[in-house]
């Protein structure tokens, strides 16, 4: 199997915005993970999603009502999944492994497998970011082209235009086709999974059935499955847009870089953390509202260098590495609003949706 390997051979950058930012710690006698801000947001979120929940199920109530909450609903999961279960998976939400075990299970609960999660997007997204050929995040179908490797059809002319249904879907998409691909191929893209040990079997089986009993089953049974289907679709598609969005301001827009690797070994010239910082952007970074709500994700470039820190530590860590990037002549990438962002990436997928485009 190919390999990509970076030239680390000088290693100035990292070493120079590491001790910076551990230097930032040890001054204010900080802990890298969670506190309170953030164990707060799974006490107002998880409450939130189950009151929403069992509203639904009640029943009573206009079909605007239905439709509102089960927006609402959807909202709330994905606002768990970016401020939870991301810093737990990443090891970042406590300093106890078990906590973080099972918060990141919370992954479980939403629909999809924090087993298979961590190997896709800890190992494998963070390392190759934004190289075609080995990152599965760029791996989408024949109807999207994200990056100018990626051979182009005629239907991309009309990217920019349907890229939305295909966001609104790809949770779903994702829960029920690419976990199951995954898990019975062993394999996530170009990537083998080693090993599933019993445990996982167990725990991947078990959490689909449970998903299956809590949101197909039991809302069946209490309202009906047309009720249902409306509610649940609504569900999906505010959760798949939101996180479809989110990562794509992150690494698919204007100011971002992309490689590619065929057949063959691929040696990227810069040090890994360069890489992250030249396929990486921020967006908002001033929007209070929307860092707490997207976990902090907004500062994609910082969580990239540092993804075992917790994301409550961001705003602040981005001085910090803004000020290493300009002192090596570094691009740092940002928008700052998340609506310049979000017209980049239109932006970039009309272009990438031309014959020949570059």
């Amino acid at each position: 199997m190919a390999r990509v390997t970076f030239n680390n051979s000088n290693r100035q950058f990292f070493q120079a915005v590491k001790k910076s930012v551990d230097d930032y710690f040890e001054r204010n006698q900080l802990r890298k993970t969670g506190n309170w801000k953030l164990y707060m947001k799974a006490i107002i979120l998880v409450p939130v999603a189950l009151a929403l929940y069992s509203f639904l199920l009640w029943g009573a109530y206009p079909w605007w009502a239905g439709i509102l909450s089960s927006a609402l609903l959807g909202m709330s999961l994905v606002c768990i999944a970016f401020n939870v279960m991301h810093d737990a998976c990443h090891g970042s939400y406590s300093r106890k492994r078990w906590v973080n075990d099972i918060m990141g299970l919370s992954m479980n609960v939403l629909g999809s497998n924090a087993f298979i999660w961590k190997i896709k997007h800890n190992i494998i997204h963070h390392t190759y970011t934004n190289i075609d050929g080995v990152d599965d995040d760029l791996a989408n179908s024949f109807l999207l082209r994200v990056c100018k490797s990626q051979q182009w059809k005629p239907v991309h002319r009309f990217q920019f235009i349907y890229m939305y249904l295909l966001y609104a879907i790809s949770t779903l998409a994702w829960m029920w086709g690419n976990d199951f691909i995954k898990y019975f191929t062993r394999k996530i893209h170009r990537t083998p999974i080693n090993s599933i040990n019993t445990r996982e079997h167990i725990v991947f089986w078990t959490s689909k059935l449970l998903y299956l009993f809590f949101y197909v089953g039991v809302p069946v049974y209490f309202i009906g499955w047309q009720s249902w289907l409306v509610g649940f679709l609504i569900i999906h598609v505010v959760m798949g847009l939101a996180l479809s969005i989110v990562f794509q301001l992150a690494h698919v827009v204007e100011k971002t870089s992309f490689e590619f690797m065929a057949e063959d070994n691929k040696l990227i010239a810069s040090e890994w953390a360069i890489h992250e910082v030249n396929t990486t952007a921020d967006f908002a970074p001033r929007n209070k509202v929307i860092s707490w709500l997207v976990g902090g994700l907004n500062f994609q470039v910082e969580h990239h260098l540092f993804p075992q820190i917790s994301h409550i530590h961001y705003p602040a860590l981005s001085k910090i590495v803004r000020q290493q990037c300009e002192l090596f002549g570094i691009p740092y990438h940002y928008y700052p609003t998340m609506r310049q962002a979000i017209y980049s990436h239109i932006r970039l997928m009309k272009r990438l949706g031309k014959p020949g485009a570059s």
